[in-house]
């Protein structure tokens, strides 16, 4: 799925159609109070308005064709205006002064990650890079990626130990890294009920969390258990915030909404590499363009034996992993 700026939406002032009537009938037939469109998608798919609206005659509603008519694709002016209450609310509710920015995918782009698992020493240096990059909840912790200790000649995950502590590396151990595959055929993206939820032109699949209605569907479908729901509002001090933030990747996000990795796109996208690859001791991370075959990654793959995770599942994923 390319692309939608549709994903930026301000609503249609003026004017009913049937769709609208039979919609607040389906509201009041299901629900107790009126609500905006994610609480009301949200209710619809937790409190069975679906089967009350059978009742109702509300089954028939062009749910699409209803959303089409009453949200309108935002100009860059509406953007401009929707991004500056965001970071006005960012710095009332964190303390600290922040910007958003909307990075497109650049034409003839590819992103993908290679990690070298006879590098990688399990230190977990990109886990703390990440988290501190992407404003991460603090408390509960969140982490976007997971390091898996496992006992070198096997690669069976369910056996690894995510939660090893002590000097590393240990004796007779590798180390995997897991995250978002940012997989061409994403399973997590054909499940979203709202679609807030879409790979990009440049592989990276992101989330808009205004639109997310934190169902989880995408959570059940993801092979890689690479997405992450806050229970809590996001908790992270104002000294620690990243002010340098986008709409798609880093911004602080809010309580019921799921997050990922998204290959630190609000740097990437500019021309740098992601926090993780620059906080890595020892060179285990190699980040870059596939369609570019001077790049390191392209390099990688033509001349080293390169593996995926679950490769049988036909998600095509862009993390490769390699022994050198």
């Amino acid at each position: 799925m390319t692309r939608r700026s549709v994903k930026l939406k301000l609503p249609v002032v003026g004017g009913r159609d049937r769709n609208a009537e039979r919609v607040e009938a389906c509201t009041r037939a299901g629900l107790e109070r009126p609500m905006d469109r994610r609480g009301f998608l949200s209710g619809l798919a937790t409190t069975g308005v679906a089967a009350a609206g059978a009742a109702t005659g509300c089954g028939e509603t062009d749910w699409d064709g209803f959303f089409q008519k009453h949200y309108k694709e935002m100009s860059e002016k509406d953007k401009h205006d929707v991004f500056a209450r965001i970071e006005r609310r960012s710095s009332q509710a964190y303390g600290r002064e922040v910007r958003i920015e909307d990075p497109p995918a650049e034409e003839g782009v590819l992103f993908a990650f290679c990690i070298s698992l006879s590098v990688c020493n399990g230190n977990r240096a990109c886990v703390h890079a990440c988290v501190q990059e992407n404003n991460q909840n603090r408390e509960p912790a969140m982490q976007y990626i997971k390091v898996i200790e496992l006992d070198r000649g096997t690669m069976n995950l369910e056996r690894g130990d995510p939660y090893y502590e002590g000097e590393v590396p240990r004796p007779g151990k590798v180390y995997l890294p897991m995250q978002c595959n940012q997989c061409d055929n994403p399973p997590c993206t054909k499940v979203c009920p709202v679609e807030a939820t879409w790979k990009e032109p440049d592989g990276i699949v992101v989330i808009d969390y205004d639109w997310c209605i934190g169902c989880r569907y995408c959570m059940a479908a993801c092979p890689y258990e690479a997405r992450r729901f806050n229970f809590a509002s996001p908790s992270v001090p104002a000294a620690d915030i990243n002010p340098n933030q986008g709409y798609l990747s880093n911004r602080m996000r809010k309580k019921g909404v799921v997050e990922k990795c998204h290959f630190c796109l609000h740097r990437t996208r500019k021309g740098h590499y992601p926090a993780c690859l620059e906080a890595c001791p020892t060179g285990a991370r190699k980040f870059g363009n596939l369609h570019d075959p001077s790049s390191e990654v392209a390099q990688i793959i033509k001349n080293k034996r390169v593996f995926v995770l679950k490769e049988e599942l036909n998600t095509v994923p862009r993390v490769y992993y390699y022994f050198d």
